[in-house]
């Protein structure tokens, strides 16, 4: 199969699959959405919204959260993955927003990069679902899902080679879109450990179901 084709198949069969959809994070605004993802790294988003629902009920903005010390931030986010680095990075970004950027969170990747903690795939997620923008980020659900189903090469070791490899292909419409399409069947069907090949909806697109189905012809 054509490197054109499976991207075309793949993505039209995800869209029906998922539909548009947005984050499986909660928030309300773009500040909440910064802070739930920066919570969200190597942590399931089921833990993250069970604490940001009180965290954001006594900190909802960049002034609010600015004002809080980290031992209070702390309080609200210990059962999450890496607390105390976390606490840190929220009470910096919730502190830079609001005396930098006057309680607006930026919408650029050169501008959030600068906040703590914040890497590039943390921005593209604000970019994308927060202020709409052509933006898709990879984590490692994508990394892993592009591999396998064979939208990158194996020269893309990077998430940034991958990134640039599947927005050459991918409509900007469906950029973001993308991202939360590819993360969910890695969550949930392509996972690291035990693929679920027999319930796969691309299963008929993807480059290592058709290297093993050659395989065993073979045998």
């Amino acid at each position: 199969m054509r490197l054109k084709e499976r991207f075309v198949q793949v993505l039209a069969t995800l869209e029906t699959q998922f539909g548009r959809m947005d984050t499986e994070l909660h928030y309300e605004t773009p500040f909440q959405l910064l802070i739930a993802t920066v919570l969200s790294a190597q942590c399931t988003d089921k833990r993250v919204n069970m604490v940001t629902q009180s965290l954001f009920a006594d900190y909802p903005t960049p002034q609010t959260m600015a004002q809080a010390s980290v031992e209070e931030v702390f309080e609200h986010i210990h059962s999450v993955s890496y607390p105390n680095s976390k606490a840190k990075y929220l009470q910096g970004i919730a502190r830079m927003v609001h005396e930098e950027f006057a309680d607006a969170v930026p919408q650029t990747t050169e501008e959030l990069t600068r906040l703590p903690g914040v890497g590039r795939k943390t921005a593209h997620v604000v970019e994308a679902f927060a202020f709409g923008k052509s933006a898709l980020a990879v984590d490692t659900h994508v990394f892993r899902v592009s591999h396998r189903i064979g939208l990158v090469s194996e020269r893309c070791t990077t998430p940034l080679s991958v990134e640039r490899a599947l927005v050459r292909h991918i409509p900007a419409e469906q950029v973001a879109l993308a991202h939360s399409w590819l993360l969910l069947h890695g969550r949930y069907t392509c996972k690291a450990r035990r693929p679920a090949c027999n319930l796969c909806k691309i299963a008929a697109f993807c480059k290592t179901h058709e290297l093993d189905a050659r395989f065993d012809k073979r045998g």
